[in-house]
């Protein structure tokens, strides 16, 4: 492929956005010209379709309702060296998809985040958006690693090696938490670009549930940690045991010690039963630990078979393998 042009795809999911996909299709067509643009839509009941039709996109339908399952049938249908997804909502910078498409390329970077600047005074977060956010975003960088800010911005430019090797399970917008996983847990060169953020128009509505949707990803967020970190997830688990079991069998023995009886039995019987439970949480967390590291080791040589597209100084792409 050393020489060819590189192929970059604008995937745009879409549910009930004909207010807005006009103009964004509009607005990146004029920063990427010679990009291919898909419209997925999730059984709009307004004119979505339409419009994207009538804006010159390739409009594709997703049935099965959900961002997660938009972008897994996104990921699966699409070929491409590089993929731009942003949201159908006219909220992100069009402008600065050059720059992370640049970015992408020259750099071998896998996910280039666009992170969401807003002026406050445009109300472009809805109430406790924000605030959900930069915890969930928190809780990422603690239990993952800090390389990802803003890790729910809807976004991003993506490989073709990342996409190609992403395991999607999500349904709905909890898949912008896998997206993020991801890159961490396989290492990923990742870079982070601030744009706008803008409000969404009059008569526009956010399909996000502040607090039934967030706590979906936080939920996710404790999944992708037992799954991705076992050791350390039941290692948790079977420390609070032991410490529970050590506060109801101390005062046993001590009674023991001082009158050779063992006054609480049944107390005695569950402290034991706690501890070898502590134990067997320790014991599992090994075993799963090796089962995990087999698995991300057969991600990574997935991830590290498909050649990166970068670009060289003639503007035309090269092949990269491993990097």
């Amino acid at each position: 492929m050393r020489g060819q042009k590189i192929k970059v795809a604008v995937l745009i999911p879409c549910y009930n956005e004909e207010l807005t996909i006009t103009k964004v299709l509009r607005d990146f067509k004029e920063a990427l010209p010679d990009a291919d643009f898909y419209v997925y839509d999730n059984n709009s009941s307004d004119k979505t379709v339409q419009r994207a039709t009538e804006a010159g996109a390739i409009v594709r339908q997703e049935t099965l309702q959900g961002k997660g399952n938009v972008v897994r049938r996104m990921f699966r249908d699409v070929e491409a060296d590089l993929y731009v997804m942003v949201d159908g909502d006219d909220t992100y910078d069009a402008t600065k998809a050059p720059e992370m498409v640049k970015t992408a390329l020259e750099g071998s970077v896998d996910l280039v985040n666009g992170i969401r600047m807003s002026d406050h005074e445009e109300n472009a977060y809805r109430p406790g958006h924000e605030f959900g956010n930069r915890l969930l975003t928190s809780a990422v960088s603690v239990l993952f690693g800090d390389r990802i800010m803003d890790m729910l911005s809807g976004y991003k430019v993506l490989s073709k090696r990342f996409v190609k090797s992403f395991p999607a399970h999500s349904a709905g917008f909890e898949v912008e938490t896998e997206l993020t996983v991801h890159a961490l847990v396989l290492s990923m060169p990742i870079a982070n670009i601030p744009g706008q953020y803008k409000g969404r128009p009059e008569g526009s509505v956010s399909k996000l549930r502040t607090y039934s949707d967030g706590m979906k990803i936080l939920r996710l967020i404790i999944i992708l940690y037992k799954q991705e970190r076992p050791l350390l997830f039941f290692s948790v688990i079977g420390s609070l045991l032991a410490l529970l079991a050590l506060g109801l069998g101390i005062p046993i023995i001590a009674d023991y010690i001082n009158t050779g009886l063992v006054l609480r039995l049944p107390t005695a019987v569950l402290s034991m039963g706690i501890m070898i439970t502590s134990f067997l949480s320790f014991t599992g967390g090994l075993i799963l630990d090796t089962v995990t590291r087999g698995r991300r080791e057969a991600r990574i040589l997935q991830y590290l078979g498909i050649p990166f597209e970068r670009l060289t100084a003639t503007g035309t792409s090269k092949q990269v393998v491993g990097q």
